[in-house]
């Protein structure tokens, strides 16, 4: 159920107008975007539209005796990485950063939002196929530059058949085995991190994730500190 257009302001945006105007949107339907005009990112931030990479959204319901719905970020970052490593050559490492980037030595590789909707949550994707933008605060990388040339609607097959798995998964077994993949596939246990920005940021190392999915601080005094919500970036720190 993959729906592509030429141009759209936001894929996401479009998935939440028709949400709310009361149409039926199946889970797993997607929104493909060759071209975004109003793409946006966490935080408000503008999304990099480049041509020939993977703009995409998705609805997931919410039913009784799901997990959070704040924890599908963990669910869909496995997701992205398991897509983007049939497409990637042999010999690059990908990792997570929390709750759901994907990094290739420290360079930013895609993007994930979750925004609330009726009924659930509708879970935006960009992936940088072809092209990566040029960011003054943090490095990005594309798959093209990895030596990857993959076609932007076989990779769209790739990535909703993996998050529709993912989505199963976590209904189905929960948040404990959901949270041990997503370790396992997380860059190392003791990395230094960064959590805040401007004048309101702590300085911690990775010390995995709580059982309801927050990041795991240990401070510079050995005290644990949880984080729920908030910019994380490696910290440039040894």
């Amino acid at each position: 159920m993959i729906e592509t257009h030429e141009e759209l302001a936001s894929t996401s945006g479009t998935l939440l107008e028709r949400l709310a105007s009361g149409a039926a949107v199946p889970e797993g339907q997607w929104l493909v975007a060759n071209r975004q005009t109003s793409g946006r990112g966490r935080q408000g931030r503008a999304w990099f539209d480049g041509h020939g990479n993977f703009m995409g959204s998705t609805f997931v319901a919410s039913h009784a005796g799901d997990p959070p719905l704040g924890t599908l970020a963990l669910a869909t970052g496995l997701a992205v990485r398991e897509a983007v490593l049939k497409h990637l050559p042999p010999g690059h490492e990908v990792l997570l950063k929390w709750p759901n980037d994907l990094l290739v030595k420290g360079a930013k590789l895609s993007g994930i939002l979750l925004e609330g909707a009726r009924g659930g949550v509708v879970v935006g994707i960009g992936v940088n196929l072809a092209v990566a933008p040029d960011l003054p605060d943090r490095p990005t990388v594309s798959l093209a530059q990895l030596g990857a040339s993959p076609d932007r609607d076989a990779f769209a097959q790739d990535l909703a058949l993996a998050v529709a798995q993912e989505v199963e998964r976590w209904r189905t077994f929960g948040l404990e085995p959901l949270i041990r993949r997503w370790v396992a596939a997380a860059h190392p246990l003791g990395t230094p991190l960064r959590a805040g920005e401007g004048d309101d940021v702590t300085e911690g190392t990775f010390a995995g994730l709580g059982p309801d999915g927050s990041l795991q601080l240990r401070l510079a005094d050995g005290a644990m500190r949880a984080i729920h919500a908030g910019e994380i970036n490696l910290s440039n720190r040894s």
